[in-house]
């Protein structure tokens, strides 16, 4: 008769899995290419502003995008950016992951409802600012209403986190 499995078997850090899985290794490509993503739009979009705003037009035309074709996506460039990077969090939610089992499950799942609610937070109590100069505030100014669902979008994170909690 073989000995039943304990409820919290991954709760002791060595019978829970490997440090570095191929899944974390993933993820987290993920969650940085994300992130890059989201920085060179940013960047390309304040140089855009910063054009716009310039009289007379400097020479040489609009800047050019450091990523060929993002222009012509426009804003569907923060949809790809953080949709990358939700999905590099979703898969590390995964048992196979370290925050995919035991306490890493918890530190994920509120970290990402913190993120969530700390970003929309900051973004209404600046938000007369950031329309007045969406220049002035690097990221939610280029994001403005989006910023929204950037919020919302952490937080459905936190949710995929919440359904491995035990």
């Amino acid at each position: 008769m073989s000995k039943p499995k304990s409820m919290h078997e991954f709760d002791d850090p060595t019978k829970g899995g490997p440090l570095f899985s191929v899944r974390f290794l993933i993820a987290l490509l993920l969650i940085a290419a994300g992130i890059a993503y989201v920085v060179i739009w940013t960047l390309y979009v304040r140089d855009l502003y910063t054009f716009e705003r310039t009289v007379p037009a400097p020479r040489g035309g609009a800047p050019d995008p450091l990523v060929p074709g993002t222009a012509k996506l426009d804003d569907w460039n923060w949809l790809i950016g953080f949709g990358v990077l939700f999905l590099g969090l979703a898969i590390s939610a995964h048992p196979a992951t370290p925050l995919g089992r035991g306490r890493g499950v918890v530190v994920g799942m509120l970290g990402c409802f913190l993120i969530g609610l700390l970003w929309i937070c900051t973004f209404y109590v600046f938000s007369d600012k950031i329309a007045s100069d969406p220049n002035g505030f690097w990221l939610l100014g280029s994001l403005g209403q989006l910023n929204l669902l950037v919020g919302i979008g952490f937080m459905a994170v936190g949710f995929t986190f919440a359904t491995r909690w035990e």
